[in-house]
């Protein structure tokens, strides 16, 4: 379901919401509890082409809630400026909303994890295949297709421009 933001004037672009996606390293990915209790847990990512990526343990409660929900939603701050004199922040943030999955094809979760890695090590090709290599067994690698991404910004980073 959509809602339209209150205050539309911070609402920041499609693209200025994913090149937040796309340079962030991390952010909250917020899952359906079976209890009906929401489930965040932080995660590093690499967003590219709508969709974002996620490496995992094989077992735990975050693959249990995939499991039994694939709707998820992932938040990243971007920026979280505080201003003491005005009881404020200067914030923008994004929040992308979709489906998660786990991904099952050992070609395609090799690929992730090349996306992930090279994120964090893009210069040594070498030394990513031997980790990919030696964990590949020992985890998952999860995809969230993004149906829909909204971002927003303090009104005071709007007014600056």
């Amino acid at each position: 379901m959509e809602m339209k933001m209150r205050r539309f004037k911070q609402l920041l672009s499609q693209e200025e919401s994913e090149v937040i996606l796309r340079s962030a390293t991390s952010g909250v990915l917020s899952l359906c509890g079976e209890d009906g209790m929401p489930y965040g847990v932080p995660l590093s990512h690499v967003y590219e082409n709508g969709k974002l990526y996620f490496h995992s343990a094989l077992a735990g409660h975050k693959v249990d809630l995939i499991r039994q929900n694939s709707n998820a939603g992932f938040t990243v701050i971007a920026k979280d400026e505080i201003h003491p004199e005005t009881y404020t922040t200067y914030f923008r943030s994004v929040m992308a909303f979709g489906r998660i999955r786990i991904v099952e094809d050992e070609n395609e979760k090799k690929r992730i994890l090349e996306v992930l890695g090279r994120r964090c090590n893009p210069d040594d090709d070498n030394s990513l295949a031997a980790e990919i290599k030696k964990g590949f067994s020992r985890c998952l690698a999860l995809e969230m297709t993004v149906d829909r991404i909204t971002g927003k910004q303090a009104i005071e980073l709007v007014n600056r421009c």
